[in-house]
């Protein structure tokens, strides 16, 4: 891995296309995120491009993990919470390709959007993985607390009901 460089994205034709691949990646490896495989391309391009207008109107902060010009991960922080929840962020769509997992890329990521909140004046974030797909030992290992599962709260991208475990942290000295 070359120097690894994480930034917040902005909308372009290139930047929706790369993300579109790793959602359908991602997607078909069986992570719950959001939907069914197989995931159109249409489908994921219009999620991203949704998301970027989200980011420039600052309600998210969607990240990208890059290996030179190689898009290879991204994580997304939404900030847009109620009135009496601006404390708090949400963690969202942490996702890294398939041949760079367990190489620090997705640790990485969670930092950068943990700095981002802590400079939008954040205190606590949450977030929430699915019960069968073992991503809660990595947060775990990054200090976020586990709050409680619910069961049959999604469906995988198979079609199968799954648990999510919810979690918290507490960042920037609150």
């Amino acid at each position: 891995m070359g120097a690894l460089v994480i930034r917040p994205l902005e909308a372009s034709r290139e930047t929706v296309a790369a993300l579109a691949d790793l959602l359908i990646e991602t997607v078909a490896a069986g992570a719950s995120v959001t939907f069914l495989h197989p995931l159109a391309r249409a489908d994921a391009e219009a999620y991203w491009r949704e998301a970027l207008e989200s980011a420039a109107r600052s309600e998210r902060v969607v990240l990208g993990a890059f290996d030179g010009e190689a898009l290879i991960g991204t994580a997304s922080l939404l900030l847009d919470t109620p009135n009496n929840q601006r404390h708090r962020a949400e963690i969202a769509k942490m996702m890294t390709r398939r041949d760079w997992r367990n190489r620090g890329v997705g640790a990485a990521l969670l930092r950068a959007a943990e700095r981002v909140a802590v400079a939008k004046r954040r205190t606590l974030l949450t977030l929430d993985t699915a019960a069968d797909e073992g991503a809660s030992g990595f947060y775990e290992k990054l200090g976020y607390t586990f709050a409680g599962a619910i069961p049959d709260y999604a469906y995988r991208p198979n079609g199968a009901l799954t648990a999510t475990r919810l979690y918290w942290k507490r960042i920037g000295g609150g």
